[in-house]
Protein backbone atom coordinates (compact mmCIF):
# COMPACT_ATOMS: atom_id res chain seq x y z
CA UNK A 1 0.00 0.00 0.00
CA UNK A 2 1.21 3.49 -0.78
CA UNK A 3 0.22 6.77 0.81
CA UNK A 4 0.90 10.01 -1.02
CA UNK A 5 1.59 13.33 0.67
CA UNK A 6 1.61 16.65 -1.19
CA UNK A 7 3.22 19.47 0.78
CA UNK A 8 2.46 23.00 -0.46
CA UNK A 9 3.64 26.29 0.94
CA UNK A 10 1.03 29.02 0.53
CA UNK A 11 1.42 31.31 -2.46
CA UNK A 12 2.92 34.81 -2.26
CA UNK A 13 0.95 37.14 -0.06
CA UNK A 14 0.61 40.88 0.00
CA UNK A 15 2.71 43.06 2.28
CA UNK A 16 1.03 46.30 1.18
CA UNK A 17 0.16 47.01 4.81
CA UNK A 18 3.07 45.91 7.03
CA UNK A 19 0.90 46.45 10.13
CA UNK A 20 -1.98 44.26 8.93
CA UNK A 21 -2.92 41.17 10.88
CA UNK A 22 -0.66 38.35 9.64
CA UNK A 23 -3.47 35.79 9.81
CA UNK A 24 -5.61 37.95 7.50
CA UNK A 25 -3.00 38.69 4.80
CA UNK A 26 -4.27 37.94 1.28
CA UNK A 27 -2.51 36.71 -1.84
CA UNK A 28 -1.08 39.25 -4.23
CA UNK A 29 -1.49 38.93 -8.02
CA UNK A 30 1.70 36.89 -8.37
CA UNK A 31 0.51 34.55 -5.62
CA UNK A 32 -2.84 34.08 -7.33
CA UNK A 33 -1.14 33.24 -10.64
CA UNK A 34 1.26 30.88 -8.86
CA UNK A 35 -1.50 28.96 -7.07
CA UNK A 36 -3.43 28.59 -10.33
CA UNK A 37 -0.28 27.36 -12.10
CA UNK A 38 0.43 24.81 -9.34
CA UNK A 39 -3.18 23.61 -9.49
CA UNK A 40 -2.94 23.20 -13.26
CA UNK A 41 0.34 21.31 -12.92
CA UNK A 42 -1.15 19.03 -10.27
CA UNK A 43 -4.10 18.30 -12.55
CA UNK A 44 -1.82 17.53 -15.52
CA UNK A 45 0.30 15.19 -13.41
CA UNK A 46 -2.69 13.47 -11.80
CA UNK A 47 -1.72 14.63 -8.30
CA UNK A 48 -5.24 14.89 -6.93
CA UNK A 49 -5.61 14.73 -3.15
CA UNK A 50 -8.52 13.07 -1.40
CA UNK A 51 -8.18 15.49 1.52
CA UNK A 52 -6.57 18.92 1.76
CA UNK A 53 -5.48 19.96 5.23
CA UNK A 54 -5.03 23.71 5.24
CA UNK A 55 -4.02 26.36 7.74
CA UNK A 56 -6.95 28.63 8.49
CA UNK A 57 -5.00 31.78 7.53
CA UNK A 58 -6.51 33.77 4.66
CA UNK A 59 -3.52 33.29 2.32
CA UNK A 60 -3.50 29.50 2.75
CA UNK A 61 -7.28 29.28 2.22
CA UNK A 62 -6.97 31.36 -0.95
CA UNK A 63 -4.11 29.15 -2.15
CA UNK A 64 -6.24 26.05 -1.53
CA UNK A 65 -9.26 27.50 -3.34
CA UNK A 66 -7.21 28.44 -6.42
CA UNK A 67 -5.47 25.05 -6.55
CA UNK A 68 -8.65 23.05 -6.01
CA UNK A 69 -10.44 25.01 -8.75
CA UNK A 70 -7.93 23.48 -11.22
CA UNK A 71 -8.43 19.89 -10.03
CA UNK A 72 -11.20 17.54 -11.05
CA UNK A 73 -12.50 15.56 -8.17
CA UNK A 74 -13.99 16.36 -4.85
CA UNK A 75 -11.09 16.78 -2.47
CA UNK A 76 -12.31 17.51 1.03
CA UNK A 77 -10.91 20.81 2.29
CA UNK A 78 -10.37 20.92 6.04
CA UNK A 79 -9.17 24.13 7.67
CA UNK A 80 -7.12 23.80 10.83
CA UNK A 81 -5.92 26.47 13.20
CA UNK A 82 -3.30 23.95 14.35
CA UNK A 83 -1.53 24.35 10.98
CA UNK A 84 -1.13 28.13 11.29
CA UNK A 85 2.63 28.52 11.80
CA UNK A 86 2.73 24.95 13.14
CA UNK A 87 5.97 23.21 14.03
CA UNK A 88 7.00 20.32 11.74
CA UNK A 89 6.09 17.82 14.48
CA UNK A 90 2.59 19.29 14.69
CA UNK A 91 2.13 19.01 10.92
CA UNK A 92 3.22 15.37 11.07
CA UNK A 93 0.86 14.73 13.98
CA UNK A 94 -2.09 16.24 12.07
CA UNK A 95 -1.28 14.03 9.05
CA UNK A 96 -1.05 10.91 11.20
CA UNK A 97 -4.70 11.26 12.23
CA UNK A 98 -5.85 10.99 8.63
CA UNK A 99 -7.14 7.94 6.75
CA UNK A 100 -7.20 9.16 3.12
CA UNK A 101 -4.61 7.68 0.76
CA UNK A 102 -3.60 11.02 -0.78
CA UNK A 103 -3.34 14.09 1.42
CA UNK A 104 -2.25 17.62 0.60
CA UNK A 105 -1.12 20.00 3.33
CA UNK A 106 -1.06 23.74 2.67
CA UNK A 107 0.80 25.61 5.37
CA UNK A 108 3.61 28.05 6.16
CA UNK A 109 7.38 28.25 6.14
CA UNK A 110 9.69 27.50 7.72
CA UNK A 111 7.82 24.40 8.93
CA UNK A 112 6.36 23.15 5.63
CA UNK A 113 9.82 23.23 4.04
CA UNK A 114 11.39 21.68 7.13
CA UNK A 115 8.99 18.75 7.13
CA UNK A 116 9.44 18.21 3.38
CA UNK A 117 13.20 18.06 3.90
CA UNK A 118 12.82 15.74 6.89
CA UNK A 119 10.41 13.26 5.30
CA UNK A 120 12.20 12.52 2.03
CA UNK A 121 14.96 9.93 1.97
CA UNK A 122 16.69 11.64 -0.94
CA UNK A 123 15.90 15.26 -1.74
CA UNK A 124 15.08 16.23 -5.32
CA UNK A 125 17.79 17.70 -7.51
CA UNK A 126 16.32 21.19 -7.46
CA UNK A 127 18.14 24.27 -6.19
CA UNK A 128 15.03 25.67 -4.46
CA UNK A 129 14.07 22.61 -2.39
CA UNK A 130 16.07 23.60 0.68
CA UNK A 131 14.61 27.12 0.92
CA UNK A 132 11.06 26.14 -0.16
CA UNK A 133 9.80 29.37 -1.77
CA UNK A 134 6.16 30.40 -1.87
CA UNK A 135 3.86 27.80 -3.45
CA UNK A 136 6.69 25.24 -3.62
CA UNK A 137 5.11 21.79 -3.89
CA UNK A 138 6.57 18.39 -3.05
CA UNK A 139 4.92 15.06 -3.82
CA UNK A 140 6.13 12.28 -1.53
CA UNK A 141 5.15 8.60 -1.55
CA UNK A 142 5.35 6.36 1.51
CA UNK A 143 5.22 2.56 1.44
CA UNK A 144 2.93 2.35 4.46
CA UNK A 145 -0.60 1.15 5.23
CA UNK A 146 -1.30 3.93 7.70
CA UNK A 147 -0.09 7.50 8.16
CA UNK A 148 0.95 6.57 11.68
CA UNK A 149 3.72 4.44 10.14
CA UNK A 150 5.17 7.45 8.26
CA UNK A 151 8.72 8.05 9.47
CA UNK A 152 11.21 10.81 8.78
CA UNK A 153 13.53 10.00 5.89
CA UNK A 154 11.27 7.20 4.63
CA UNK A 155 9.46 9.07 1.88
CA UNK A 156 10.28 8.86 -1.82
CA UNK A 157 10.23 12.26 -3.48
CA UNK A 158 8.14 11.75 -6.60
CA UNK A 159 8.13 15.38 -7.71
CA UNK A 160 9.03 18.90 -6.67
CA UNK A 161 8.19 22.15 -8.39
CA UNK A 162 8.05 25.87 -7.77
CA UNK A 163 5.81 28.33 -9.64
CA UNK A 164 8.77 29.87 -11.47
CA UNK A 165 9.32 26.49 -13.16
CA UNK A 166 5.84 26.89 -14.66
CA UNK A 167 5.35 30.61 -15.25
CA UNK A 168 8.91 31.80 -15.73
CA UNK A 169 10.97 34.35 -13.91
CA UNK A 170 9.32 37.54 -15.10
CA UNK A 171 6.72 38.09 -12.45
CA UNK A 172 7.16 41.84 -12.35
CA UNK A 173 3.91 42.38 -14.24
CA UNK A 174 2.07 40.42 -11.56
CA UNK A 175 3.22 42.29 -8.45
Amino acid sequence: MTKRLILIRHAKSSWDDPFADDHARTLNKRGQASAQAIGGWMAEQGYTPDTVLCSDATRTRQTADLILAQLSGAAKLRLSGMLYHAAPDTIQEVIQHETADTIAVIAHNPSIGMIANALVGTPPNHRRFSDYPTCATTVIDFAVHSWTAMKRGSGKCVDFIVPRDLIGTNGSDLD
